[in-house]
């Protein structure tokens, strides 16, 4: 049993633990929080694939977040803005979306913050994540983004996993394949 998969990312090479997530699928786990190194390259890596015109990054937290950092950074964009998947005592009108992920069992809400709703109303919005799967939570934070009256004029994340990586809509810099659970690629 293979109980790892390497993944290279431009000059970098990460070893990532296969993890089941049903009796028939296993996921490489990919965690970019904690691995600055990865998320800066990832970073320089994909900004030349970027739109032209965006006036805010945005991500889904949490192990997106030091992507969005270092994209806005790179791109000289110097704020971007966090959904949130619970709302916190520091958010006034929030707008929430349900939505369902690969990795969480149970349905959850993705929250953004009334004041950044208004800050993001009539912007154009560069949408990003570290993985994107399904697609249902980067579908939900744009459906949460288009009420607060913003523009999603981009879906970027660092890999693609699945049939994600036979998507048009998003822009990812390598594909991440789903394995069975004696770690040989499914399909």
């Amino acid at each position: 049993m293979n109980n790892y998969y390497q993944l290279q990312l431009g000059p970098l090479t990460r070893k990532l633990p296969l993890i089941p997530i049903s009796a028939d699928t296993a996921i490489a786990s990919f965690v970019l929080l904690g691995d600055d190194e990865l998320s800066r390259t990832a970073a320089e890596l994909i900004k030349p694939q970027l739109p032209a015109a965006f006036d805010y990054i945005v991500t889904v937290e949490s192990k997106g977040i030091p992507f969005a950092h270092d994209l806005s950074l790179v791109t000289h964009h110097p704020r971007s803005f966090v959904i949130r998947k619970s709302v916190k005592g520091y958010m006034r009108e929030p707008l929430e979306q349900a939505v369902n992920s690969i990795t969480t069992k149970q349905e959850q809400r993705l929250v953004l913050d009334g004041q950044d709703a208004r800050q993001l109303r009539g912007k154009r919005v560069l949408l990003v994540d570290d993985v994107i799967s399904t697609g249902d939570s980067i579908h939900s934070a744009a459906t949460l983004l288009e009420q607060a009256g913003s523009h999603v004029v981009g879906k970027a994340a660092i890999l693609a996993e699945g049939d994600a990586a036979n998507r048009t809509d998003i822009i990812f810099l390598a594909k991440l394949p789903l394995f069975k659970p004696d770690g040989t690629v499914k399909g």
